[in-house]
């Protein structure tokens, strides 16, 4: 008889293959038993659920071909449901996907045991296809595994300590689902997230990742941000949730205010305005981004050429006109190439001064311009400031002058990369208490692109250009005055 019935539930699982949150509604007793006060998930998961059964019918993966990876990032308040729906998720695949292979951790071994699976065990045990899976819940070994295949059919949580990133590598389910989820996402190790790329690429990849929003720097960062693209991504605030603790957040808006960091990361699920060290506000860019300004053609045109120096990093030429960017054009090319993008700016938009980035591979390009008989200047980040007593470097100086600048500047609003490269650097101070800005090489250790962008826009203030009369064009020179945050 039990093997009828099993024959029936099999069924069933095979018709929610593409409908999460069919699966949710028909293997749980809403409003039964323990669920009795429950009719059934939260609005938001509904909505999370329907998305993903989206996402599965559009690349209707046919148990050969690989599809593109589902990768869903999260963030929110406290007390919106998460860990539930992280069990939901696990089971789902675990139940329509045989031979399925996940990994799921979170920020500390103690919330993995204590609330992410402990969460899992409760919802294993209501769930009607429950007795396929045995859970582990012991220290040790945490896993849920199916009965008859428990190696080739598994789910396992891993702390994320750097040092056991190998057990985040490839999953190996070529003609299932390779899947993972990490709770608490923020403070997930930036390598955990690079072996979990890699455990992307055979199947029907998923990745699921949820947190509270406490740092803005990071790969959960990134998904809202610089990979937005690539992930679709929500950010929900805590009150808008049926059934969280109101009357607390009403009062934390009280005590903190509504826009504090606070609030911010456990209400409202936005990532905090400013890290202590953070250089340039995300306020400052934000305002930026909303600003719309005339042209300014009584302003010197200046173009910034940021040259990129490693694989994974564009080269970008930015344009400005006093207070405005007027257009960014990003490349992934060789430098000579690159020699030929800059030269068609120059005839379209004839700057009153071109700003190179002439350091490492830059230096290359800088040559090649004056080689061709163009007039730019080669400017050196590691150089002398002008103002030595507050900069340690002209990096520091034209960082310092371009957050000066946004202050009454007008920046293109569509332009995310430029938002995130601005807000992501940090900075400090040296011995004699001078400004300096983090090295890109750390950047990169916190999971954060060189930015290109924003480096291009810097290079625009490295030096200060006078305007030129079309008559003068032609013989351009670079007159070098004082800094007017105006030009």
């Amino acid at each position: 008889m039990t093997h009828v019935v099993d024959l029936d539930i099999a069924e069933d699982c095979a018709q929610f293959y593409a409908d999460p949150l069919g699966f949710v509604l028909w293997a749980f007793d809403w409003g039964q038993g323990e669920l009795k006060d429950f009719p059934g998930p939260r609005d938001w998961q509904r909505d999370y659920l329907v998305s993903l059964g989206k996402q599965i019918k559009t690349r209707g993966f046919d148990g050969v071909h690989p599809v593109a990876p589902m990768d869903m990032a999260t963030a929110s308040g406290h007390g919106i449901g998460k860990s539930a729906m992280s069990a939901w998720l696990i089971l789902f695949i675990m139940s329509t996907r045989p031979f399925a292979k996940g990994v799921v951790t979170s920020n500390t071994g103690d919330q993995l045991r204590t609330k992410t699976w402990a969460e899992l065990g409760k919802w294993h045990k209501r769930c009607l296809t429950g007795h396929w899976f045995s859970c582990s819940t012991s220290k040790g070994n945490m896993s849920l595994v199916h009965r008859r295949h428990a190696e080739s059919w598994r789910c396992d949580a891993q702390t994320c300590r750097e040092e056991n990133s190998e057990s985040f590598a490839g999953l190996h389910a070529a003609n299932s689902t390779p899947f993972y989820l990490f709770d608490e996402a923020s403070a997930v190790p930036d390598k955990i997230w690079e072996v979990s790329d890699g455990g992307l690429t055979d199947g029907e990849p998923m990745r699921f990742v949820f947190g509270n929003p406490t740092r803005n720097s990071g790969r959960f960062f990134e998904c809202f941000n610089r990979l937005r693209h690539r992930w679709q991504v929500q950010q929900i605030d805590s009150r808008q949730v049926e059934g969280t603790n109101a009357h607390l957040m009403a009062q934390w808006v009280e005590d903190y205010g509504e826009d504090s960091d606070f609030v911010r990361v456990r209400v409202r699920g936005v990532f905090p305005r400013a890290g202590s060290t953070q250089f340039i506000s995300n306020e400052i860019v934000v305002e930026a981004k909303a600003r719309t300004l005339s042209p300014q053609p009584e302003h010197p045109l200046v173009i910034g050429v940021d040259v990129a120096r490693f694989g994974d990093d564009q080269s970008v030429i930015l344009v400005r006109q006093g207070r405005k960017v007027l257009e960014i054009k990003k490349y992934r090319v060789d430098t000579m190439q690159l020699v030929g993008h800059v030269i068609e700016a120059k005839q379209a938009w004839k700057p009153d001064g071109v700003l190179v980035d002439g350091v490492g591979v830059g230096g290359g390009v800088v040559d090649r311009l004056h080689q061709l008989g163009h007039d730019v200047i080669d400017v050196n980040a590691g150089s002398r400031a002008q103002d030595q007593k507050i900069y340690l470097n002209k990096r520091a100086e034209m960082w310092g002058k371009m957050r000066d600048w946004l202050k009454g500047g007008d920046i293109p609003d569509n332009d995310q990369e430029l938002q995130t490269d601005l807000t992501g650097i940090e900075y400090g101070f040296d011995a004699k208490n001078r400004l300096q800005l983090e090295r890109k090489e750390d950047m990169k250790k916190r999971g954060l692109h060189s930015p290109d962008v924003a480096d291009a826009l810097a290079l625009t203030f490295a030096e200060t250009v006078v305007k030129w009369s079309e008559d003068d064009y032609g013989d351009m020179d670079v007159a070098i005055s004082d800094y007017e945050p105006g030009g």
